[in-house]
């Protein structure tokens, strides 16, 4: 009887764990505005439902999920810093990448504004006030899209010798949410995509002070890793997620997705 059951036990245990292995997942690489603004939790579910498949998301900033996806940790990428997608797959580490969606970013700051940068006319005349004020600003800091955007926004000054000391500029290191926490709990001005920051509780006293500018535009692209590169990862359920993403009915889902009336997301697919 003993011998019996743990046959029997051995064989539920096999049986399981089959079970658990023949499972299909997709392991998403995307950036942390997708998950924190709620839009893939929104999404997703439609594609799980339709096709029996989880996508499971691992949302960092985009430097880092890229850095993850050379390592073969995901399936497919979602991710908004097209130059370095493009080079990902220049790399030979991407065998596609289409755009998706797009919104913008906004510099927010407290409602005194005591840089003025609300009479900015541009995006680097805010960045200008900013800088020649030495008032706070809280910056991601960690290689994420916004963090690019950010860095080319100040790179394209005209002021000389800048200097990013630590008595004005402040990198986090983290996310968008924990660095608008700190911002907001110093007073300070800081860079942000306009999905995070309308899903985001905590606003306190803050606003959006500048917006509107070309160069805040913000494009969200998604890219197939080679499986010749990764050959385990779960390529044909990635590439179905890619050309569902891309689909006409996913992309209306896309624009009829909206947080306390506002819409976040505009599908831009083969546009």
């Amino acid at each position: 009887m003993k011998k019996f059951n743990i046959l029997l036990s051995f064989c539920l245990l096999t049986f399981s764990y089959s079970l658990y292995a023949e499972k299909n997942i997709i392991k998403l690489l995307s950036t942390t505005s997708t998950r924190d603004s709620g839009l893939l939790d929104y999404l997703l579910p439609n594609f799980e439902n339709k096709y029996n498949i989880q996508v499971h998301t691992l949302a960092f900033g985009t430097g880092y999920v890229l850095g993850l996806a050379k390592n073969c940790d995901g399936d497919l990428l979602l991710t908004h810093a097209e130059s370095l997608e493009l080079k990902f797959i220049d790399d030979g580490f991407g065998l596609a990448r289409s755009d998706l969606m797009y919104n913008d970013f906004v510099i927010i700051g407290p409602s005194y504004d005591p840089a003025n940068v609300s009479k900015s006319t541009s995006a680097i005349e805010a960045f200008e006030r900013i800088f020649v004020s030495k008032h706070k600003f809280v910056s991601r800091g960690d290689n994420s899209g916004t963090n690019l955007s950010e860095r080319n926004l100040w790179s394209n000054l005209e002021l000389k010798n800048i200097s990013f000391t630590n008595d004005w500029y402040l990198e986090t290191g983290q996310g968008m949410g924990a660095t608008l926490n700190v911002a907001i709990g110093m007073e300070a001005y800081t860079y942000t995509d306009r999905a995070t920051w309308l899903r985001f509780a905590n606003k306190y006293n803050h606003v959006v002070l500048f917006e509107g500018d070309p160069m805040l535009f913000n494009q969200y692209g998604i890219t197939l890793i080679n499986p010749e590169h990764c050959v385990n990862i779960n390529h044909k359920s990635a590439n179905l997620l890619y050309n569902w993403l891309l689909s006409k009915p996913t992309q209306k889902l896309i624009s009829d997705f909206k947080v306390n009336g506002h819409y976040l997301f505009y599908p831009n697919y083969d546009k």
